[in-house]
């Protein structure tokens, strides 16, 4: 599955559309304790512990999105667009969404 952040590819042609696909990804509610508990971690003024939580986060939305789009036949998806959300669920409980969202699409090259 091409995954793209652009409209198009350079030198294809889309030939036909299918919707917007989306994956979304949560960070257990833990996590932000977790992490600050675990702040030692920190390198260089990196977390990376925190850091590789939010990249397995983000591929597994982008796997979900590519899934997606698979289903419906597709094999690609244009304007892939990542957003990144704290929810709070109150008493303290806090989580991290990652939503990846684009078009479905087939290329013809």
């Amino acid at each position: 599955m091409l995954l793209t952040t652009t409209p198009t590819f350079e030198g294809a042609e889309i030939a036909e559309y299918f919707g917007i696909v989306t994956g979304e990804a949560i960070l257990g509610a833990n996590i932000f304790r977790d992490l600050f508990a675990g702040i030692r971690d920190i390198v260089g003024g990196r977390a990376a512990a925190y850091e590789k939580e939010l990249r397995e986060a983000r591929q597994l939305a982008l796997d979900e999105l590519a899934w997606e789009a698979q289903q419906q036949e597709a094999d690609a998806v244009v304007g892939v667009s990542l957003d990144y959300e704290a929810i709070s669920f109150g008493r303290g409980g806090n989580a991290l969404m990652v939503t990846a969202s684009g078009t479905a699409v087939r290329v013809a090259w």
